[in-house]
């Protein structure tokens, strides 16, 4: 079927529908990576939003439901260039086009994806509609896409109730604003047992698992709504027990502490994002997906150190908070299906719970 993508400025891209061919509002945003789209697909942090792939070829390896991050996708439209008709991969549970199909997910293909993504970065993220049908209407689409507003998203892709992962020696508490799943195997595999709660945990539900310390994870949509998360992580930073906190998390965190937070212009959405450390000077290629950063001006240098930068272009990418054993960071260590050159920091973690890597 025919399909049409129109952009809040006005710019429109002809294509063609595959996935679930329904009309659909979304964020439109772009993404580098060459590989991953699985992960991608259901990685929560991705709610509300239509993905564009600089890539131009996606499933030619098919899904595989192992490589998932989550139980379904959460994302509002995929928008390639080229969908591959084969899934080659012995692992391969089903092909791309039937999976977005199944979970209701809208696709687009055969457009211009680089010029898509060009418009992306000189005029910013952007509010999208895609249309089907050989007739569309281009002015109730527009209209459609400036009253189009994105609601609240953490609660929608927050566990509704507790769950526990693995049977370590370790504790750890895990509090959800759309974890991935690579962060809960990565915290088991050294030997952790993982209880997750819900967005909307308070220090007393947390810390009643006797935990050895707390993990706040990445998640969809604009820091700034969590007010009530905010609040409580005040309460849990000011109990004192070891804290590692990643993406959503990490920017949190810093509002927590009265820092501000801004969003990027297009935001850092790939698997190849170089950030430096910035007590080594060493550089680490990093797996980001952020639309928002910390506010440099505004962190106290009594309070936390900047441990991250990116090379990029020079934005927040950690913190290490002077009075507490808490540190963040806004890449993602757990990366999947990589890089895996960060993953040093769940060993960090461990240290600081009096544990060891297994």
């Amino acid at each position: 079927m025919k399909a049409l993508l129109m952009l809040e400025n006005g710019s429109c891209f002809e294509g063609t529908g595959f996935g679930c061919e329904k009309d659909t509002l979304c964020e439109v945003v772009f993404n580098s990576a060459m590989c991953g789209y699985t992960e991608l697909l259901t990685d929560p942090s991705y709610a509300g939003q239509g993905v564009v792939m600089t890539y131009p070829l996606i499933g030619n390896y098919g899904i595989c439901y192992d490589d998932a991050e989550s139980s379904r996708p959460w994302l509002s439209a995929y928008i390639v260039h080229r969908v591959s008709d084969v899934a080659s991969n012995f692992r391969a549970d089903t092909d791309l086009n039937t999976f977005l199909k199944n979970n209701s997910v809208s696709g687009i293909e055969n457009i211009d994806t680089r010029a898509l993504t060009k418009v992306l970065r000189e005029s910013g993220t952007m509010k999208g509609m895609i249309a089907y049908g050989d007739s569309v209407d281009k002015e109730k689409m527009i209209e459609k896409i400036k009253a189009y507003r994105l609601k609240s998203l953490v609660p929608q892709v927050s566990c509704r109730e507790p769950r526990v992962y693995g049977d370590g020696p370790v504790k750890v508490s895990l509090i959800d604003y759309g974890v991935k799943n690579n962060i809960i195997r990565s915290l088991v595999s050294r030997g952790c047992t993982v209880k997750r709660f819900p967005h909307s945990a308070a220090l007393e539900d947390v810390m009643a698992f006797d935990p050895d310390g707390i993990m706040l994870t990445n998640g969809p949509g604009d820091p700034k709504e969590c007010v009530k998360e905010i609040a409580e992580l005040k309460r849990i930073y000011e109990h004192g027990i070891p804290t590692f906190a990643i993406c959503l998390g990490h920017q949190l965190m810093a509002l927590a502490h009265g820092f501000d937070t801004y969003k990027l212009k297009y935001g850092h959405r790939g698997i190849n994002h170089p950030v430096k450390r910035m007590s080594t000077g060493r550089v680490y290629i990093t797996s980001q997906n952020h639309g928002f950063v910390v506010d440099e001006k505004t962190i106290d240098p009594s309070v936390a150190d900047v441990s991250f930068k990116s090379m990029n272009d020079g934005s927040i990418e950690g913190l290490t908070y002077k009075n507490r054993k808490t540190f963040s960071v806004q890449f993602h260590p757990e990366a999947a299906p990589g890089p895996h050159d960060t993953a040093f920091l769940f060993d960090r973690f461990m240290s600081l719970m009096g544990g060891e890597r297994l």
